[in-house]
Formats: C-alpha cells, structure tokens, sequence
C-alpha cells in the first residue's frame, strides 16, 4: 500500500512538473512529500540502498507521470487551457488546510508569515513581470551544453515550490524540444538533461534541507508563500459568462479530488 501510495503521488508530481504554470515542487509539498524527498536526496550517500528503497516508487511514478501525460497535457494546454488551470487551482486549493498543518507541526511564530508574505509577493511581481515580457529567446538550442542547462532547470522546479520550470522551458523556446526529446526517448537529449537535472537536485535538495533543519517554521512558511503565489500565477485571465461558471465547477472537482487525497493518502 505504501509503493502504491508513494506511485500516485509520485504521477501527480510528475504531471505537474511537464504543465506549463505549474510547479512539481508545490505538488510535493501538496501531496506531504516534500520534507521526504528533499531529506532523503540531501543525504543519499548516507545508507545508499536505503535512500534508493525509500524514493523508489515516488521515483517511478515521477518518471511515468512525466512520459506518460507530457502528450496529453500539451494537448490539454492548448485546447482546454482554462478548465485545465481551473482544475490545477482546485487542486492546490484543496489540501492547503494540510499543508498548513504540517507547516505548524513544530509549533507556530507569527514572525513566520513575514517570509511568507515576501515569497508571495515575489511571485506575484515575477507572474506580473512575465506577463508583461517580450520572449527574448524564442529559438532554444538542443547541443550539450544547452540540454545540460535545462536539465539544471527542471531540477531547480522539481525542488523550488512555486518555479515552474516547464514555463520557464517555455519562455527560452526549450518546452517543445524536450518534450519531442521524451516522446521519442531521444538519448542524445535526454542523458545530459537528466545529467543537469541531478546536478541540480543533489544541489537545492542539500540546500533545502539544511534550512529545514535549522529553521523548519520560516522555511515551510517560505515555502507557503510561494504555493499561494503559484494559485495567482494560474488564475486564467480575461474570462467571462459561461467560462466562468464552468471553470468554478472545474476547480470544485479539482477541489474534491486534492481533498480526498490529501486526507486518505497523507503521511
């Protein structure tokens, strides 16, 4: 049951972390992963076998999330993009309640909602920023180098709530070659991307968890406030009547599901 739980939560995160606007680090910090994962890639080389045990089926479900719906939610994105975003928002929404839960598991400061507030507003001027910016790097290379940066980036939003890294993959004109890349298990792209990706990981994870563990209360309220900016940065736009209406019913299934999931499968 544990492999099983670890295996969807590990897809959900996965799923996250090839749609555009969406963070697969928020996902983990949604679904109680976070804390987990981090503490055990921060600290792999210690009990080795251990750590690979542990992170095995989240690990596999990561990587069946990402081939298996990198297709379908491009075609989502770009035929359903707002009921999608709806949906997302619902699921976010969902199990904050929980995650504030285990923010305050080790106690509560109000001096913990001033970093909050500033990781909020830092994603709120950077969704303004973005939407308000000229793409300056519209053709992305697939050479070595290049693919070994963006596998830095995609580890960067893997472990960083809030980054979401397909949309920054997006704005440099690399979404389309990596995505092609894991279609067509293209080796020669996908080695020095995942080469770049545990480079970044190994990095942010060991980083991350040093802050846990000498400041969990204003880390995961830093951490917060960057899921609640990532709600904002979703919210569709210049909607109105009907789509309204129905992206609320959207977002109350979205809602749903987080809920239940938070509540059955929360560990």
């Amino acid at each position: 049951m544990i492999f099983l739980n670890d295996f969807l939560k590990g897809i959900i995160i996965g799923i996250a972390a090839v749609t555009p606007g969406v963070s697969g680090g928020t996902f983990a910090v949604i679904l109680g992963v976070y804390s987990k994962l981090t503490s055990a890639i921060a600290n792999i080389f210690t009990d080795f076998m251990g750590k690979i045990k542990a992170l095995f089926s989240l690990g596999v479900g990561i990587a069946f999330g990402v081939l298996a719906f990198s297709r379908i939610m491009q075609y989502l994105f770009v035929y359903h993009e707002t009921n999608v975003k709806f949906i997302i928002i619902g699921l976010m929404v969902g199990t904050i309640p929980l995650v504030i839960k285990d923010a305050n598991k080790k106690g509560f400061k109000g001096s913990y909602l001033i970093p909050c507030i500033i990781a909020l507003s830092i994603t709120i001027i950077f969704t303004i920023l973005e939407n308000n910016v000229i793409n300056i790097m519209p053709e992305a290379s697939s050479g070595l180098i290049a693919t070994i940066i963006y596998g830095l980036i995609i580890g960067f939003g893997t472990i960083v709530p809030g980054v979401s890294a397909s949309f920054i993959l997006m704005y440099i004109g690399a979404y389309e070659i990596l995505l092609d890349a894991l279609v067509s298990l293209d080796l020669m792209v996908i080695i020095p991307v995942g080469i770049g990706f545990v480079l970044s990981v190994l990095l942010f994870a060991k980083l991350i968890n040093f802050l846990f563990e000498r400041a969990y209360g204003f880390t995961y309220y830093t951490v917060l406030g960057f899921v609640f900016g990532s709600i904002f940065a979703i919210i569709p736009r210049d909607i109105l009547g009907q789509e309204i209406l129905l992206g609320i019913f959207y977002l109350v299934i979205g809602f749903l599901v987080s809920y239940y999931i938070g509540t059955k499968y929360s560990q």
